[in-house]
């Protein structure tokens, strides 16, 4: 056959191809005719869509958006769809008449590589594999019996931490500035470690600015390597660009899950090690839970599932609370929470104000429904602005002020919209854990220290960019032992 029927035939089948895809085109296109689509914002880009609309922070620029379209509005992100709720009464019908609709996550490439290709429970799609996690996770893992198990290893991990600051107040003969970013994400990843896989036989000598083991900062490590390309790759919008991955990104992004899937393993192979030797002590780690399990299902607990899982007035206020509560004989612990009030409405109220993260995990619709009036088609990635709803004006009074009494009497249970931890089927079944630590730890930061500014300026609370919504400045406070806890500071 010479080159000229070659090139026929190619020709012939480009064009039947094209007659197809624009059939396809023009099909979709009256169907979407048809619906009631949610207001969008002009000057969309064929190809960008509204991609060079977006600024950091995003969820900044999502409620500038708002404020021009309305509590709900549709953006095309490249080659996604997406749907954006900034208010309450629509974050409330999204997961509730909507919420088996919105179940499936919303997920992009770079995440897949990042997920074990979403098989982790909060990224997994809807359905029976995420059931059997979500089952495990609430029954075996983080249950209430679970979480109180692990209020042990909590409160160790804020022992260790209060006797580092105050061996830094003894060095210095009096405050020191302490560089809290550092120290609260030292303590919660050394939380995490214990629970995952008790990671504390071997300490740093007792003289180190770090109480996190070897483990704990190893894993600070894989994450610092891991998480900048997390949803921040523009080929997660535009998948053509995957052809011309010309700065290496899937391949960094590769090498460093390789390393943090090696050290899942050896904290597995250790666990499974300590079974083996007959440690059957009642205060599990996760791992170790895990593992019991396989050896009763080993079909359903793989090793791969295993590692998937894997202000001044108000201080005053809340010591007084812990002095009558607690007393200056011993350090709070969880027990001791659910009598601090006070200091459970700061909790909250930082929640409200500073969200760990901006926005809710992108869920997806796997079928056509109807939020807001609007119809919302299948495949349509939903973004819910917790930051814009915590703030509203509408629903909260005088919204940029930290004020924790607006919890005092139940607020919350009198009908306020709070949704840190998400909402529906997908909200974060940590939740109990997530709060007993940050009880404890506040509680005991504010027992043992006074804080003050450092150089008596105004704290800078502007934001940084990132996926959890970082201070753009560090916050460092000056820290002082209480005179009322120097008996219990020195015997720590």
């Amino acid at each position: 056959m010479d080159h000229t029927a070659y090139i026929a035939i190619l020709s012939v089948a480009f064009l039947v191809l094209l007659q197809h895809l624009l059939g396809l085109a023009n099909r979709n296109g009256k169907n979407k005719s048809r619906m009631r689509r949610p207001p969008t914002p002009p000057g969309a880009i064929p190809f960008l869509g509204h991609l060079h609309l977006i600024k950091k922070p995003f969820h900044a620029t999502l409620s500038r958006l708002a404020e021009r379209h309305g509590p709900v509005f549709f953006l095309r992100l490249g080659s996604r769809d997406a749907v954006v709720v900034t208010s309450a009464a629509l974050a409330r019908e999204c997961f509730t008449e909507h919420d088996v609709a919105f179940a499936n996550r919303a997920l992009l490439p770079s995440q897949r590589l990042v997920t074990f290709d979403g098989a982790a429970l909060g990224t997994a799609s809807y359905g029976p594999h995420w059931r059997d996690l979500r089952r495990i996770a609430v029954v075996q893992l983080l249950s209430a019996r679970r979480v109180g198990c692990m209020s042990g290893a909590v409160c160790a991990e804020v022992r260790a931490m209060v006797r580092r600051l105050h061996r830094a107040t003894t060095t210095a003969g009096g405050a020191v500035t302490v560089e809290l970013k550092r120290r609260l994400f030292e303590l919660s990843l050394s939380v995490l470690m214990e629970a995952i896989a008790r990671t504390k036989a071997e300490r740093p000598e007792s003289d180190a600015d770090t109480d996190m083991s070897v483990e704990a900062q190893e894993f600070k490590q894989v994450i610092d390597e891991v998480f900048p390309y997390v949803s921040s790759v523009l080929w997660d919008y535009l998948p053509v660009l995957r052809w011309f991955d010309v700065f290496g990104v899937r391949n960094k992004i590769l090498a460093a899950v390789s390393k943090r899937d090696a050290f899942l393993r050896r904290l597995i192979d250790a666990e499974r090690q300590r079974l083996d030797d007959g440690d059957h002590s009642e205060k599990k780690s996760m791992i170790s839970v895990l593992l019991t399990l396989q050896k009763l299902e080993p079909e359903v607990y793989t090793d791969t599932m295993i590692a998937a899982f894997c202000s001044v007035r108000d201080s005053f206020v809340a010591q007084a609370e812990i002095d009558a509560a607690v007393g200056h004989s011993r350090l709070i612990n969880a027990d001791d929470l659910p009598r601090l009030g006070y200091l459970r409405c700061i909790v909250a109220e930082t929640l409200r104000l500073y969200p760990a993260a901006p926005l809710l995990l992108p869920h997806e619709s796997s079928t056509d429904c109807n939020v807001g009036g609007y119809d919302v088609p299948r495949g349509t990635a939903l973004l819910v602005n917790v930051y814009a709803i915590h703030r509203d004006p509408a629903m909260w009074e005088d919204p940029g002020r930290f004020l924790p009494e607006r919890f005092e009497g139940g607020g919350r249970a009198e009908g306020l919209f709070m949704a840190p931890f998400g909402m529906g089927r997908r909200k974060c079944p940590g939740e109990a854990l997530a709060l007993q630590a940050v009880g404890v730890a506040l509680g005991s930061l504010i027992q043992c220290f006074h804080w003050g500014r450092v150089g008596g300026v105004e704290v800078d609370m502007g934001e940084g960019s990132g996926l959890t919504m970082p201070k753009a400045v560090p916050l460092e406070a000056l820290c002082s032992p209480r005179a009322v806890m120097q008996d219990v500071l020195q015997k720590l």
